[in-house]
């Protein structure tokens, strides 16, 4: 694969552009929650994971469980998830529920990563 495409299919998405505009349109009145987060020039994995955890609380159940399905990770995200699992002697049960994965997830990039 040309290393240009590649490079390509690795960008991350903007989070917070996306969270702005969708804070703006759905919880303007809430905007405030999200100031000091959103105000950093760009958003960590653990900012995004925050925000996220903030505007699924304001969503319906419905709207969660089908965004849960959908979620996807680059590989830096993974890493640091790996890294939290390591830091915190987490099993995979245990790093699965608090980032709201599956534990067969976890134990896939365990085997892919480290």
């Amino acid at each position: 694969m040309d290393k240009k495409i590649q490079h390509q299919e690795l960008k991350r998405p903007d989070y917070k552009r996306i969270y702005q505009d969708m804070i703006s349109k759905k919880f303007p009145e809430k905007q405030d929650l999200f100031v000091s987060v959103l105000e950093k020039q760009n958003l960590s994995f653990f900012d995004v994971l925050k925000i996220s955890d903030l505007v699924s609380g304001m969503q319906k159940k419905e709207t969660v469980v089908f965004n849960q399905k959908h979620k996807s990770y680059d590989q830096e995200s993974i890493r640091k998830i790996l890294e939290y699992q390591r830091k915190n002697k987490l099993n995979n049960s245990q790093t699965a529920i608090h980032f709201k994965l599956s534990r067969n997830t976890i134990s896939k990039w365990k085997k892919t990563f480290d």
